[in-house]
């Protein structure tokens, strides 16, 4: 029984949560809220802050798609703010809904998107304020069914199997439209909660991990985008950059060795221009800045036509990314004429030999030619991305970054502009379903030597060096390429008080994290994500890892290409 003075104190902190919830929906247009008890509560939540996951355009899909539905209601969760965060913790209210206040544990299904390894962490800190048992296993008939989706599921579910009923392997317009159909017919007949997750497990791209040990789960995704338009649903100017987001493009052809993306997001599909002129005509009323999504917004066929229709529909743009070797005139213009102060390009390596290695495709020239580009269009900024201790990189290439830089703050001055240069430095972290799964990840003694070097190459150039945390970089790591034992230490950590304790937890639990960073797998190893289906061979994967020793390339997507298997 509580005390009167612990039911004050969570009803105060209630009424804190329900007002702080409330002033953001006052800021908001698109949210929808229905009838209560007239459809069957979905919660999305995105597990981190309200800034950071209202800049996710999966998550104004997946809220217009299943509300779209007649018999559901799709309300949002997220972790809430710090000061928030601290109050719910010691009064243990429980975590609210955006859209009606409901608590989490009242909903019927609750679904992640989980797009970053660091996120896991944020995941059971959401389901312990939510009220819901961590353990898959523990829950019982009257617990929601938990299931999550994004890249992080799709690539590598093994490290949150004990907490997640269901993952969704793919793309979500294709699989949650048969899921939620399971699960209301299954519930509509009286099923038990293992039952619904047998009929859940029969939709192609689902996997169970308390029934699907054996079964290969094939990746599902969308053939034609122009059947999904996607774009900003909810408006607000609470977001990471206040841009109405427009999807240009999903997928990569370009076959960077490094990436994810461009291997479990194939294959590259375009929207049409006809559908993506409708999207900007839509935001016109908004008055936002568009922010164009794809891989590489430059590789769009249409881009400059694009650019033109944003810019005659008296809109600024701006793009999440672009290549060095294929950006134009046009879309430069276009951002500058947008706002840009720093044009943002990726070389990831300095050397020839290294961009060989991780297939990046551009040259020394494409990097100085889109420096100049943007010096015409009146850009005095410029940042540079490159990664350390990539596969087969010696510190004479980490050299070759400085000397690269150097010469490119030359360059820039000596168009007689006062420039600011800034390298963005960050280790490289070996990835499921990419070649470089097989790679061991740097070692901190190399990292340190390598970003130092970096930094004193460059002091009297005056550029600015950022890097983030190294340390973060090594749980990533682990947590990218983990198996099911990095369950258990997620769950130690967050009962000993959350990522400041995974070192720890590894070591209550005898866990080797070099075990996890340092190896070279051996060609046959067997990995915790080999059950999946992505649509190529491992072997395929393997040939473009001995093409990386070997310092050889691999062209880029094409029409009819038999290449991986995927199309």
């Amino acid at each position: 029984m509580l005390t009167l003075a612990t039911q004050k104190v969570i009803f105060i902190v209630m009424i804190r949560q329900e007002t702080e919830i409330k002033n953001r929906l006052s800021k908001e247009i698109g949210f929808q809220i229905h009838k209560f008890g007239s459809r069957n509560k979905f919660a999305l939540v995105y597990p981190n802050v309200y800034k950071v996951g209202m800049s996710n355009l999966g998550i104004h899909i997946i809220y217009e798609m299943l509300n779209a539905r007649s018999d559901t209601s799709c309300e949002r969760f997220f972790l809430p703010e710090a000061v928030m965060l601290k109050q719910i913790e010691r009064s243990r209210e429980s975590l609210l809904s955006y859209e009606t206040q409901m608590p989490l544990s009242k909903f019927q299904m609750i679904g992640f998107a989980i797009s970053f390894e660091m996120d896991y962490f944020n995941v059971l800190k959401i389901l312990e304020l939510g009220k819901i048992n961590l353990i898959a296993s523990e829950r019982n008939e009257f617990d929601p069914i938990v299931i999550a989706g994004g890249p992080c599921a799709t690539f590598n579910p093994a490290p949150l199997a004990m907490f997640i009923d269901a993952f969704v392997i793919g793309e979500a317009e294709v699989i949650l439209p048969p899921l939620i159909e399971k699960f209301y017919s299954a519930k509509s007949d009286g099923l038990s909660r293992q039952e619904v997750l047998k009929k859940l497990s029969e939709v192609p791209g689902v996997y169970v991990p308390s029934i699907d040990s054996q079964k290969k789960i094939s990746r599902q995704w969308l053939r034609d985008l122009n059947d999904h338009p996607a774009h900003s649903v909810i408006i607000t100017d609470d977001t990471e950059f206040n841009m109405y987001l427009i999807e240009t493009a999903r997928g990569c052809g370009r076959h960077c060795r490094f990436c994810m993306a461009g291997y479990c997001f194939r294959k590259p599909r375009n929207r049409s221009l006809k559908v993506l002129a409708s999207e900007v005509e839509a935001a016109k009323k908004f008055g936002k800045k568009i922010g164009l999504m794809g891989a590489a917004i430059s590789d769009y066929p249409q881009i400059n036509e694009l650019c033109k229709i944003i810019r005659n529909a008296d809109l600024k743009m701006s793009v999440a990314s672009f290549r060095a070797d294929s950006v134009t005139n046009e879309l430069v213009d276009s951002l500058v004429a947008g706002g840009l102060k720093t044009l943002t390009i990726a070389p990831e390596a300095g050397s020839d030999k290294i961009r060989a290695v991780i297939n990046k495709g551009i040259n020394e020239d494409h990097i100085f030619k889109t420096v100049e580009l943007g010096i015409s269009a009146g850009v005095k900024n410029f940042k540079l991305y490159f990664m350390i201790g990539l596969p087969f990189e010696t510190i004479d290439d980490v050299d070759a970054i400085v000397d690269l830089s150097n010469r490119l703050k030359n360059f820039i001055e000596s168009q007689s502009i006062i420039s600011k240069l800034t390298l963005s430095i960050n280790p490289f972290i070996p990835k499921p379903f990419t070649p470089f799964q097989w790679s061991p990840m740097a070692d901190k003694k190399y990292l340190d030597e390598a970003i130092k070097k970096i930094r004193d190459g460059l002091k009297r150039k005056n550029v600015e060096i950022i890097s983030e945390s190294f340390k973060e970089s090594f749980v990533q790591a682990i947590l990218a390429r983990g198996d099911r034992n990095l369950s258990e230490v997620l769950l130690r950590s967050h009962l000993n008080g959350g990522i400041k304790n995974f070192r720890q937890a590894l070591k209550e639990l005898q866990i080797d994290a070099d075990y996890y960073l340092y190896r070279e797998r051996s060609e046959n190893e067997i990995f915790a994500w080999d059950f999946l289906d992505m649509g190529f061979s491992k072997k395929y994967l393997y040939s473009e890892y001995l093409k990386a020793k070997n310092f050889q390339s691999t062209q880029q997507c094409f029409e009819n290409c038999k290449r991986c298997g995927v199309c």
